[in-house]
């Protein structure tokens, strides 16, 4: 892994970014990290946030921050705002996504009967796509090995399960961030990212991201990331100095920086 300081890529020209913890400093959007966000834009590089986070925030944020569009729930579908008009892309029809719920219910009680402490993450009442365990967000940190019950509680039912700063995210289905990312580009930029990845950076926090830290040649990480090198085999190009929000403005401030 490199310095952040040590980027050099002119022709980097959509910024994927998680929201959690790469953005957001202890569940808060500083000014900094929003008017990186605009700078960003102004500048000519599109961001496009890629989050666990449910589609009912993800409906806001397409609409409302300054991002070309959103991924959400960690690859179920996106969203963008364009031409006054909201355009919503799924992984599975409503009728498939209506019996994984009914699948993600079971789970959800053998979660918070196997693992004391956890919950259902807050912002449940407004997921589509999959399930979310809060274990340190409104919650008292659990330990790593609860952490890992919770994981194995969802494969025991033939669910994927993801690791964030906050959540176990779990789900049905084979999708994951960067698949949604491919369609995205796709659909919406009309790019192969096999073949433009040089023109996309990504930015991210934890396990959850590997796959983007994996495959992108421009994949940054804020230094809140230390934490979790020991659980990732594909770890990020580039690591920030800083953590959250501040790391992303010093991302933010060489991409901006390096088109110039």
């Amino acid at each position: 892994m490199k310095s952040v300081s040590e980027f050099s890529n002119s022709s980097v020209r959509f910024l994927f970014t998680d929201i959690d913890d790469t953005l957001t400093d202890h569940g808060h959007l500083g000014p900094g990290a929003y008017e990186a966000l605009w700078r960003l834009h102004e500048n000519g590089i599109a961001v496009i946030p890629v989050t666990g986070r449910p589609a009912g925030w993800c409906e806001m944020i397409a609409r409302m921050w300054p991002v070309h569009g959103v991924v959400g729930e960690n690859g179920g579908f996106y969203f963008r705002y364009h031409d006054k008009k909201m355009q919503r892309h799924f992984v599975f029809s409503e009728a498939e996504q209506a019996k994984n719920r009914e699948k993600l219910r079971v789970i959800q009680g053998d979660v918070l009967k196997e693992v004391p402490g956890c919950a259902i993450a807050s912002d449940q009442f407004c997921r589509l796509m999959d399930l979310a365990v809060d274990f340190c967000e409104d919650v008292d940190p659990l330990p790593e090995k609860s952490v890992d019950r919770i994981v194995e509680v969802f494969k025991i039912h033939g669910a994927q399960a993801k690791v964030s700063s906050i959540h176990v995210n779990g789900w049905f289905g084979s999708y994951d961030k960067l698949s949604m990312c491919r369609e995205y580009a796709q659909r919406e930029l009309g790019l192969d990212l096999n073949t433009a990845n040089e023109t996309f950076a990504f930015s991210g926090d934890s396990p959850n991201d590997e796959p983007m830290f994996e495959f992108f040649k421009n994949a940054f990480a804020v230094a809140n990331i230390q934490k979790f090198l020991p659980r990732l085999k594909y770890k990020p190009a580039y690591v920030a100095s800083k953590e959250g929000g501040d790391g992303f403005i010093e991302i933010a401030n060489k991409l901006i920086a390096s088109r110039t």
